[in-house]
Parts: C-alpha cells; structure tokens; sequence
C-alpha cells in the first residue's frame, strides 16, 4: 500500500519523472492504476500535462515522484520544453504491439536529451499481455545501444508495474539496495497475464541481450 503524507516535506526524496512516448501506448492507463494512494492530481494547462505525486515507502524513507503525463499532448507533433524541465528522470513508453511506437522511440529520447540532458531513463514495452505481439525481443535494442534499463509491463494486469519506478528511485537516491517495503496499492488488474508466456518473453529478452547488436543506428529511423 502506499505511505501517506500530508506534504512533500514529509519525504525523505522528492523527483519529478516524465513519462513520453506516441498516443495510446499506455502512459495515462499505467499512471491510473497506481492513484490509489494519490492525495492530490494537477493539471499543468501551460506545458498540457497532468501532473500525479504518488508517494512510495522504501527502507530509506519516503519517496515522492511527481509524475508528470503528457494527457495526450503527443498528437500536436511534440511536447513544449517545459514539460522536460526540471526533470530527473524519465520513462519512455512504446506499445509491443506496434511497430510505429517503437520505430518512435528514438525521437522521444533526443526530445528529453535536448532539454534536460543525461538524466536516467529507462525503456518500457507495453502491453506485452497481448499474444498478438508486433515489437520482437530480438528487435529490441534501443536500450542496450544507449546503456539504460529495459522493463515489460502490462498495465492491465500490473505486471511489473513496480521494476520502472523502482529502478529509477535506486538510480535517483544513489542507493542499489533501496528497496519498497510496504506492497504497492494497485487498482485490482482487469485482466489476468499468463505466466508462461511471460516466462517465455523474459527468456527470449535474455536470449536477444547477448546477440551483438546489429550494425545499423536505430537513431535513424
């Protein structure tokens, strides 16, 4: 369940993390499912982003991320400069199930590397509950030629909904063995993941990272 606090000088670390990435891939759904323990939303009018705090206790007290999400301000071909400002981390978000959204992916990155420079980032694959996959775990080498963390979710059925944040918190606070200690509070999964084939994908995950990475840049694209 998530710590309440009144304040954010209740927390032991406060951060602001964006989250990018096309329409529809599934940023406000997995935003949503974790506003159980939300105590306040606000929506940024002037850069066109809702602006969620959702507080988590670790074993170093608690930490706040003021998560910013786009609320679909994607589709006017790019995000204002203020929505990465004063960032200090980010997750950049594509939908398994769509070639385009990860083709995308290296423009989001430049887009958050243009303003706020080498904050930490991690890659998320998205709704990796569908059978129907269109994104490969072989074609999945972004993360490895930029050096940053790459996680599977599904936001429908919480499946792994807590390694993003996770590693950025660790990476944020310097400290590798922070750890959550209280379960996170999620809205109940509106569908259930099947564990086999989720053991197939992180295999075939694991299988791709030790493949040399293809010679060409998918900064081209």
């Amino acid at each position: 369940m998530y710590h309440q606090i009144k304040n954010e000088k209740e927390a032991h670390y406060v951060f602001k993390i964006v989250i990018v990435g096309d329409g529809a891939v599934g940023k406000t759904t997995y935003v949503n499912r974790h506003l159980t323990g939300e105590f306040r939303k606000e929506y940024l009018a002037t850069v066109g982003a809702e602006v969620h705090p959702l507080v988590f206790y670790t074993n170093f007290g608690p930490v706040l991320l003021n998560i910013w999400d786009t609320a679909g301000q994607e589709v006017f071909g790019g995000l204002r400069d203020g929505y990465y400002i004063g960032a200090h981390a980010a997750i950049v978000m594509f939908d398994v199930s769509s070639r385009e959204t990860y083709k995308n992916v290296p423009v989001w990155y430049r887009d958050i590397v243009r303003v706020a420079d080498t904050i930490p980032m991690v890659l998320v694959g998205n709704k990796c509950d569908i059978k129907d996959r269109k994104v490969r775990a072989k074609q999945i080498t972004f993360h490895r030629r930029k050096n940053i963390p790459y996680y599977e979710i599904s936001a429908k059925s919480n499946y792994n909904f807590e390694k993003p944040f996770l590693s950025l918190v660790r990476k944020l606070t310097g400290k590798p063995s922070l750890n959550f200690t209280v379960a996170i509070s999620l809205v109940p999964p509106i569908i259930q993941i099947n564990q086999k084939e989720m053991q197939k994908n992180q295999e075939d995950l694991e299988q791709a990272s030790k493949v040399p990475l293809p010679t060409c840049d998918e900064d081209d694209f």
